[in-house]
């Protein structure tokens, strides 16, 4: 003969089944990322904090991202889409930006379900599937700013996307108010690449040679020949693309090569990022066996900073 629970017994447990399960529909829904106020709100006090404490080296970068992204996200009706290309060497601080931008935009930061990264090997790897991918990016693009209108998109890599899949995203940075129903301009689009760093290099270059302080550096000295220099460029993915020609890049942003200074100060921070007391003798030591340019006089780092945490691992 089996056993029975006393009725009350069984209404005590059917009812903190019901409690527990209320809890976690509640938890869900209090914690559901929404495309609202309280799951995106611009903090430009942060973004200038983060840009001066977290970037080194940049004041170009920092100072046109700052105003760029102020402006925008201030304005309650943009005409466009906040379109910005990021040009530097590896290790610059390209990537870093992005996230900083999208940290002190959502609350979720770069996992937020409206922050979308597209890396060109890892998405469009395959030149003879280009007609596919122009397709999909199109439906990607729509899909999530009918979603959601303050979609970021961050697409890596550029100087390895296909000029005709670059151009296939035109329609949506152009300044239309909206297409077939949906609006694209309160949408970020945050282009990276490695094209055009030659130039900034030289620049870099001919300013230390005339003994000139980095410092001097402004964004007219770099961005006209760093425009001219990726759209001429058959391997930029910008190449003759509309993109350029329509004028619907907002700012081209130089990233400079890095000094053996701002190798020390990305140390540093790495090593209190990782959790250790950060020890100035341990990075110089780890920076002075990085490679350098000119080769005499060691001014340029050529990796910058992108190998430094793996590399204090090995010193540390």
């Amino acid at each position: 003969m089996t056993a029975r629970m006393p009725p009350e017994v069984t209404l005590l447990l059917v009812g903190a089944a019901f409690a527990a399960m209320g809890a976690t529909y509640w938890h869900f829904y209090w914690n559901k990322e929404v495309c609202n106020g309280s799951w995106i709100n611009f903090n430009k006090t942060a973004l200038k904090i983060d840009l001066k404490r977290k970037l080194f080296g940049q004041h170009v970068a920092a100072q046109v991202i700052l105003k760029a992204v102020t402006g925008f996200m201030k304005s309650k009706n943009p005409k466009k889409p906040l379109v910005l290309s990021l040009h530097g060497w590896t290790g610059t601080g390209k990537n870093f930006v992005s996230q900083l931008i999208a940290e002190n935009i959502y609350e979720k930061g770069m996992k937020s379900s409206f922050v979308h990264l597209y890396t060109a090997t890892a998405h469009f790897p395959h030149e003879a599937h280009i007609k596919k991918y122009k397709i999909q990016l199109q439906e990607w693009i729509r899909g999530n700013v009918s979603i959601c209108p303050h979609s970021m998109f961050i697409f890596d890599e550029m100087d390895k996307m296909h000029p005709e899949l670059v151009n296939s995203m035109k329609p949506y940075l152009d300044f239309y108010n909206n297409l077939d129903g949906v609006s694209y301009r309160q949408a970020i689009f945050i282009f990276l690449s490695n094209a055009g760093g030659e130039n900034i290099v030289q620049v870099a270059l001919d300013f230390w040679k005339l003994g000139k302080e980095r410092n001097e550096i402004q964004l007219k000295d770099l961005e006209t020949a760093l425009s001219l220099s990726v759209y001429n460029n058959k391997n930029s993915g910008f190449w003759h693309t509309s993109l350029i020609d329509k004028n619907l890049v907002d700012f081209f942003v130089p990233f400079l090569p890095l000094e053996y200074k701002h190798v020390i100060q990305c140390g540093l921070a790495e090593m209190a990022r990782k959790g250790h007391f950060p020890s100035k003798n341990l990075v110089k030591r780890m920076a002075n066996d990085l490679n350098y340019f000119p080769k005499v006089e060691r001014v340029f780092s050529i990796q910058g900073c992108k190998i430094i945490s793996s590399r204090l691992d090995f010193y540390i």
